[in-house]
């Protein structure tokens, strides 16, 4: 958790080495008060080749993130994320929390293609 949303849109994350471990970084901050949106989250992931990619709209990660801004008292009720916005994309993602403390992420969605294998 960074200390608002600008310094998580600022984050520069660097390449890491061919041959390191697979990382998976989450990162939000808040937004200021009477925003659109109340957090910003980014998904850094790093497969291990020595690569970077940055996840658009990821559903475990604001589900996780839900569960832990919840649980610590930083939400309540149900809240809108934006993510990927470094990518030039306006993703929001809707995060509740029901009465028995389930906490459900939803949204919208686009099928950019469709396809099947035939075996």
């Amino acid at each position: 958790m960074l200390a608002s949303a600008d310094a998580v849109l600022a984050v520069e994350p660097a390449c890491p080495q061919a041959g390191s471990q697979p990382l998976n970084v989450g990162v939000v901050g808040p937004h200021r008060p009477g925003s659109e949106v109340a957090f910003e989250l980014r998904a850094i992931i790093s497969p291990g080749h020595g690569s970077l990619l940055e996840d658009p709209v990821t559903g475990s990660l604001n589900a996780s993130v839900g569960q832990w801004l919840f649980a610590s008292g930083r939400a309540s009720g149900s809240y809108v994320a934006a993510q990927g916005t470094r990518l030039g994309r306006t993703g929001r993602i809707h995060v509740s929390q029901d009465d028995a403390g389930q906490v459900w992420v939803s949204g919208a969605t686009r099928t950019l293609f469709r396809g099947s294998v035939h075996g």
